[in-house]
């Protein structure tokens, strides 16, 4: 056990109340199955080895770390001290001997992030610290050692670097689209590794109201006497059931150019898995070890993650994810179930007579108005904190 607010190294304070420990624990605890196959799906896609080895030697890692000391704050005993004491005590939690260094900057978007190829930097914006209270700010702070301990610093540092480098090659095409297609799928990686580190953050927090709480304003702002978690899991709820086919199409292509997951999906993804088995087996002492770790294989990742997927096929409400499952599942009729799922081809947006009557010479209905397109998604830029 340790105790809250308690400093790594065994200085302490009054203890507010009392949080398990996790000696030697393995960050495949808390990894998302999502994320174990993405990032090696990533490492396996065409030139990204060739990429990640130039990069890792070219990118200037000491010119960060001289802009985060010459232009930041870093965190200490003697500034940002309640933080210092977080990040120790994070680290003391989940087992990570080396604490790695954080710096506050200044920037009124809420934001953090865990940077460096050889070793992690942590960085909180003065937006995101002056958005949260003590103990949402506990779990984003474990939120992002559980970042380092998964060795996601380094594909997040390349991502950084490789979407700047995209703007800067935008007017040559064949150039643009190398990169960008390493950018997507280091994009679509990073999404599910966010689902993992909030998993961490809460092992760390172990207060499940304080991390929906931090999601909930970052999608909200500060008012929380304005806003209710029960109601925000709701919304993320109504969006996995949303409407129809074109709904879901529409949500694989909002997300393609984010950096992060939905506020309200992250907390519901959270919210699921604080009250599951694995989660439960964790707190009680039973999770995998760093000295199992050489004994993990690729072909198990993809199995878990397999198992994964099938299992939220299954149990998803959205109008795809059931195709999905039907056609997987052998269901007939995929016309019945297409017409359905597009509203009948009658519905808002559809000539009545499209599809099976087009072309046969028939007395044709006007079309009816179409309703204004759904806006376009926005910039790519990380708007929630990592």
């Amino acid at each position: 056990m340790t105790d809250d607010g308690g400093r790594h190294g065994g200085q302490g304070r009054t203890p507010g109340r009392r949080r398990s420990r996790f000696p030697d624990i393995s960050s495949r605890a808390w990894e998302h199955p999502a994320d174990r196959s993405a990032l090696v799906a990533l490492r396996r896609l065409s030139g990204f080895d060739t990429v990640f080895k130039t990069l890792s030697g070219l990118l200037p890692e000491r010119s960060l770390r001289l802009l985060f000391l010459s232009d930041s704050v870093r965190v200490s005993d003697e500034q940002f001290p309640h933080l210092n004491d977080m990040l120790r005590d994070a680290c003391y939690i989940l087992d990570l001997e080396k604490v790695p260094p954080m710096y506050v900057t200044q920037d009124p978007q809420p934001n953090a992030m865990c940077v460096g190829l050889d070793e992690p930097v942590i960085v909180i914006t003065t937006g995101l610290l002056e958005l949260l209270d003590e103990e949402e700010m506990r779990a984003v702070v474990g939120h992002e050692v559980g970042h380092a301990l998964s060795g996601h610093s380094v594909y997040r540092t390349i991502l950084l670097f490789l979407t700047g480098l995209a703007v800067r090659v935008a007017w040559i095409p064949l150039g643009n689209m190398a990169v960008m297609a390493i950018v997507t799928a280091l994009r679509e990686w990073f999404r599910t590794s966010e689902l993992s580190a909030d998993r961490a953050g809460l092992l760390v927090g172990q207060d499940l109201q304080a991390s929906l709480r931090g999601l909930m304003k970052l999608a909200g702002g500060h008012h929380l006497h304005e806003m209710n978690v029960d109601a925000f899991l709701r919304q993320a709820e109504e969006y996995e059931e949303a409407g129809d086919l074109r709904d879901s199409v529409l949500k694989i292509l909002t997300v393609l150019p984010r950096s992060h997951p939905f506020t309200a999906v992250r907390a519901a993804e959270l919210n699921r898995w604080a009250g599951s088995r694995d989660h439960q087996r964790i707190l009680d002492g039973h999770y995998p070890r760093r000295g199992e770790d050489k004994d993990g294989s690729v072909g198990g990742s993809f199995r878990e993650s397999a198992a994964h997927y099938a299992s939220q096929v299954k149990n998803s409400k959205d109008p795809l994810m059931k195709l999905v499952g039907d056609l997987a599942g052998g269901a007939g009729d995929l016309g019945e179930r297409l017409r359905r799922g597009f509203g009948g081809f009658g519905g808002p947006g559809f000539p009545r007579n499209a599809g099976s009557d087009a072309g046969k010479g028939g007395p044709e209905e006007p079309p009816q108005e179409e309703p204004p397109g759904p806006a376009g998604p926005g910039d790519g830029a990380p708007r929630n904190g990592d």
